[in-house]
């Protein structure tokens, strides 16, 4: 197939710079939503490609007889239905690696700020109360004497980790297995590891395996002077046993970049003094978005012209385009 005479789908919002370049290089068609409705049945037969940053059920994916792949904007996919792509013979990619070392820094800055109140103090000098009333509180928090776990060791758990050793903090880490490659002591289940650390900072991915995995029990185990700290998906936190344990001082402070209802944000965690929040902006630069869409488009342009993808998701991994 030549890339060239692809029609690719862009169902809803998405990056600009995704949008440019699918309507540069390939036929372009732009609908409001993921609703097959919104296109007749010739039209859907056409499209081969669809670059998306919304949910592709198995039901969107079917109304497609001739899709060949599903480019997602994001490291997390769990949007997009990708076993039911597979099944289908349908490409899943996704957009690793470009943004782990920017989400890391946000990681490690929304630490800092959790811990040390940065944005509080900002907020202080600016309304004149250093003039007015004299220096800002000492911080209960510190990261002196802190140790981390990171409940997800992937790419960017690894960079997370990688950093705050920098700080001179013991890491440790909970995975469904043992890697090879660190000397992290590692914990086979999420209890124990707070059981273990002080400082919890979730990474992982949404979906079904992780909903809530971070609960009233795991927040216990983090104890009083516990700090989490979330930058994966909003789905792997309880809010409303966060927002309790907060409330009720069985953990000292959080700091969230991601939300359960996205741009919902309960009243109820904004009126908490000890949270420290952010509007999901870990990956949020310009050079970092754009290198993502770039990835996005780079995908649909290998796998259509039949060569491999360049970052399938594990779910297609062993597809190959190149026997079409």
């Amino acid at each position: 197939m030549n890339a060239n005479k692809a029609t690719i789908l862009i169902p809803g919002r998405i990056n600009q710079r995704v949008r440019e370049r699918v309507e540069a290089e390939f036929d372009a068609i732009v609908i409001g939503s993921a609703d097959a409705a919104l296109l007749d049945a010739e039209t859907r037969a056409q499209v081969s490609g669809i670059a998306s940053a919304t949910t592709i059920d198995a039901g969107f994916i079917d109304a497609f007889p001739n899709l060949a792949i599903i480019a997602n904007f994001g490291v997390g996919y769990d949007v997009v239905d990708a076993r039911h792509a597979a099944t289908r013979g349908v490409m899943v990619t996704n957009t690793p690696d470009v943004l782990s070392d920017e989400v890391a820094d946000t990681a490690v800055g929304l630490l800092l700020n959790t811990v040390r109140e940065f944005p509080k103090a900002e907020t202080y000098l600016r309304a004149g109360r250093w003039v007015a009333e004299g220096a800002y509180p000492l911080t209960s928090l510190t990261l002196r004497g802190r140790t981390v776990g990171i409940f997800g060791l992937g790419r960017i758990g690894l960079a997370i980790a990688r950093r705050l050793e920098a700080f001179g903090l013991p890491i440790h880490y909970h995975t469904r297995t043992k890697r090879d490659d660190v000397d992290y002591p590692w914990h086979d289940g999420l209890a124990g590891l707070a059981k273990a650390v002080d400082t919890l900072i979730v990474v992982v991915p949404g979906g079904a395996a992780t909903e809530k995995a971070v609960n009233a029990g795991i927040l216990d185990a983090l104890g009083p002077q516990g700090v989490l700290i979330s930058i994966g998906r909003g789905s792997t936190i309880d809010e409303d046993a966060l927002i309790a344990a907060l409330a009720e001082r069985r953990i000292a402070a959080a700091g969230l970049d991601v939300f359960a209802d996205e741009p919902n944000v309960p009243q109820a965690l904004m009126d908490l003094p000890n949270a420290c929040l952010l509007p999901h902006v870990a990956s949020a630069s310009v050079s970092t978005r754009n290198a993502m869409a770039d990835l996005v488009v780079d995908n649909l342009a290998a796998w259509l012209d039949g060569r491999p993808a360049i970052t399938p998701v594990p779910e297609c991994a062993g597809l190959d385009r190149s026997k079409d």
